[in-house]
């Protein structure tokens, strides 16, 4: 039971690791189109891409599994990101769609491990 909590709580870190990756590598260019920042403000983005492509190959499920979690997280993520980089607020609206889609990638990241060991 102990290496199935492992199991989960290993992949949903890697996973927020992954949308951290993948967000600065959209950011950056982002920032170079939309608010006059650096050409070189490409290559940082493309190696964070780089590296986001890299850490989805890492978990040992079909790649469409991998995306449908993986989203879930994603949006986690990226309400984070709105609040400590963008300054945003969230709204309730905001909280209760992440906390579903939130259950939703942990009941798949589960199901991963317990069809992996029976």
């Amino acid at each position: 039971m102990e290496e199935r909590v492992l199991f989960v709580v290993k992949t949903t870190i890697l996973f927020f690791i992954t949308a951290v990756a993948e967000i600065v590598g959209c950011y950056l260019p982002y920032l170079w189109l939309k608010k006059n920042g650096s050409i070189l403000l490409l290559i940082p983005g493309a190696i964070s891409l780089g590296m986001f492509v890299y850490l989805l190959s890492l978990h040992p499920v079909e790649s469409g599994r991998i995306y449908a979690a993986y989203g879930g997280i994603y949006i986690i993520t990226a309400m984070v990101w709105l609040v400590v980089i963008d300054r945003g607020v969230v709204n309730i609206f905001d909280v209760v769609g992440a906390i579903i889609v939130l259950i939703g990638s942990l009941v798949m990241i589960v199901g991963w491990e317990l069809g992996r060991r029976g």
